[in-house]
């Protein structure tokens, strides 16, 4: 039995369709998979159980550096440009090298969670990267866009690890969770989910089971 409960995909962007009620439901739409297992870790040789998938991609990568080459090569696949390892259940499954993942793993109405790398939005100032409300803005203020105090003058003198400041903005891993499937379209290796996703449209997204699911 497949024990694969993840996939890989791309965002392809929002719309947005209507239930049975007439409601309308936003939605984010990924293209999932087809996905090909490259490499199986197992708890004798490995300590736990997982499988990294390579997302298919047409046309593949041209030019793939010599040790990956060599990684493709040993499980008898294709190149491909977005791989990622996932856990299994502590059995593992029949899983093994080649196999394919698709978009049916996943059910309408099943709860996931999607990791995807958010927009980079460069050097930001902390009222927009932080959401600081600022200073009064009339007149004679001379606080309207400044950080205020940061740090103590005597003891540590020093401005404390993890202050929030101005710097890059964006640009990092982050988790959506909880977000429900609305549909499936397995001819279109397609999957859409209520809400949005982190990342702009094209980028990568690794979609799983919830781990705390609700309804």
């Amino acid at each position: 039995m497949n024990m694969v409960n993840a996939i890989l995909g791309k965002k392809l962007g929002m719309t947005q369709v209507f239930a049975e009620n007439g409601d309308m439901i936003p939605v984010t739409v990924l293209k999932a998979g087809p996905c090909v297992v490259v490499q199986r870790k197992t708890s004798q040789t490995d300590g736990y159980e997982a499988a990294q998938l390579g997302l298919v991609e047409v046309p593949p990568p041209r030019r793939v550096k010599k040790p990956l080459e060599g990684h493709f090569k040993k499980a008898n696949a294709n190149p491909v440009r977005f791989l990622r390892e996932v856990r299994l259940a502590q059995d593992g499954g029949d899983i093994k090298v080649g196999d394919k993942v698709l978009v049916d793993v996943f059910a309408v109405n099943d709860r996931v969670d999607v990791v995807g790398v958010s927009k980079g939005r460069g050097f930001a100032g902390f009222h927009k990267r932080h959401h600081f409300g600022g200073g009064g803005g009339a007149h004679g203020s001379m606080f309207h866009r400044a950080p205020g105090s940061i740090g103590a003058s005597a003891f540590p003198s020093r401005v404390m690890k993890g202050m929030r400041a101005a710097g890059h903005m964006g640009n990092a891993q982050v988790t959506t969770r909880n977000l429900r499937v609305v549909q499936v379209l397995l001819d279109d290796n397609t999957l859409l989910v209520e809400g949005s996703v982190p990342g702009p449209q094209g980028g990568y997204v690794l979609v799983h089971k919830a781990k705390a699911p609700h309804k």
